[in-house]
């Protein structure tokens, strides 16, 4: 089996801005991370401002301290995957738990319905649990009971499923057949 190396993560230059209205930065701030920050920071503030009006001196770190957080935490390179910032995989992972994915069925050629999408109780899995309707005494009990579940309506079904091989002859007449015809001609 071949293997093969990405050296793309070693070449990557990042532009960096070095003065800003008039404003020495040094070294320089990477822009993304700028336009980033400011996005947030107009996004986050506007909204507060909005709601709540100007900031006073308890509710001012409410106001500034999130999207700093965000923005200098967000756009580090993730350890899980190296070529990432880690508000890319924050994003990922929130837009897999709240909408899940479309699976890709035969390599595109046929949509997804919505029975085949992963369920969401599968997706959040025990993330979930905090966020049901059950009170606590009773998600107790859920957890504890370890009793094998009753069986209604009669024994269980077993199943005994074998694989096939089918190659293109069969194939080809299989959907021959369900045309009405059988090698080209009709029944």
């Amino acid at each position: 089996m071949r293997t093969g190396t990405t050296y793309t993560r070693h070449f990557d230059v990042e532009t960096r801005q070095h003065e800003l209205l008039g404003l020495d930065l040094g070294e320089g701030v990477p822009r993304r991370v700028l336009v980033l920050g400011l996005v947030l920071f107009v996004t986050w503030t506007g909204g507060f401002l909005l709601l709540l009006g100007a900031p006073n001196k308890i509710t001012f770190s409410l106001y500034f301290l999130p999207p700093l957080l965000i923005a200098a935490i967000g756009t580090q390179r993730s350890k899980k995957m190296d070529r990432r910032w880690n508000i890319t995989l924050w994003t990922l992972g929130a837009r897999y738990l709240v909408f899940g994915h479309r699976p890709i069925i035969c390599g595109g050629r046929r949509a997804a319905s919505r029975a085949e999408w992963i369920p969401r109780r599968s997706r959040w899995g025990t993330k979930g649990d905090g966020l049901r309707r059950e009170s606590v005494k009773r998600r107790r009990e859920y957890e504890m009971d370890t009793e094998a579940p009753a069986v209604i309506g009669g024994v269980p079904l077993e199943l005994a499923a074998r694989p096939r091989l089918y190659g293109p002859d069969a194939v080809y007449r299989a959907r021959a057949r369900r045309a009405g015809t059988t090698k080209g001609q009709p029944q």
